[in-house]
Parts: structure tokens; sequence; C-alpha cells
């Protein structure tokens, strides 16, 4: 079977698949199609969607389509890639060891990375967790810094 990655470039659409999907984790890829980040990510998510399609739904978001700047705003997505993790409609956080608990900046180093992380949010998420704590060792989390406009 053969499995495609779904994009989304209207806010109806990302509404719908956050509305619609039960039960499993929805993962949602902000980024760019051009961005080479934002492409490797996009294999690994290729690469691993067969293994967690049992538990998790993974679709890609084009930040550069006006309908979901909403979206780009409310999740302050300032860095690509991030990634967006929600269960039943409601938005799953993780504690990466990171100053920002709302996503997951950057690729993942390998495929079982990834697989790992969604399997983790999945269990929070059938504990009733809402927040989750990241399986990764720190050598495996992406860095980047945390800028304040105006602080």
């Amino acid at each position: 079977m053969e499995y495609i990655l779904r994009t989304l470039t209207k806010k109806e659409e990302v509404d719908s698949i956050i509305r619609d999907t039960i039960d499993k984790v929805l993962v949602l890829r902000f980024g760019r199609s051009s961005d080479a980040l934002s492409l490797q990510l996009d294999d690994i998510l290729y690469k691993s969607v067969r293994e967690v399609s049992k538990f998790a739904t993974v679709a890609l978001v084009d930040i550069d389509s006006e309908d979901v700047q909403v979206y780009i705003k409310y999740f302050d997505i300032t860095l690509i890639p991030s990634t967006i993790f929600f269960f039943n409609a409601h938005h799953m956080k993780m504690d990466s060891g990171s100053a920002d608990h709302t996503k997951w900046i950057g690729a993942f180093q390998r495929k079982q990375d990834f697989i790992d992380v969604v399997e983790a949010v999945f269990r929070g998420a059938m504990k009733g967790k809402l927040i989750v704590t990241c399986p990764l060792p720190p050598e495996r989390i992406p860095k980047f810094q945390l800028l304040y406009k105006d602080v």
C-alpha cells in the first residue's frame, strides 16, 4: 500500500483534519516544500508513515499559503520546519528540554526518533495527559535559540 503525505493549504482543511482525526495522533508539519530541512523532515515522515499508521495520521501544512496564516500566528511558527501534535482535537505538548513545549522545531535525525516521539505522544494521550516527556536523548534533540521581540 502506498502512503502519500497530504498537503494542506486552506484553513478549512486544517480545521477539518484536526476535528476529524479521532483516537489517533495527528502530526502536522508546518514548512515549505522548497526548504532543505523541511524536505529532510518530509523524507523521514514519508518513510515512517506506514509504521505509525495504526496510531497516527501525518499531514503537511504549506506555510506560504495565505489561508493558514492564522495557524502560523496562533502557534507562533517562526522557525521551520515545525511539527505540532494533536490527539482528539487537543493540542499535545512535549517537554523536550527546550523552552517551547508546544511544537517540535527542526527535523528528526532518523526515522526511529520520529516513531518514538509519536508513540510517546500517543501513549500519553491515551492516559489523558496533555504534555508528555520526549523519549529521545538530549543529543538527538535539535537545539535552537529563542529570541524574544520587544522584551
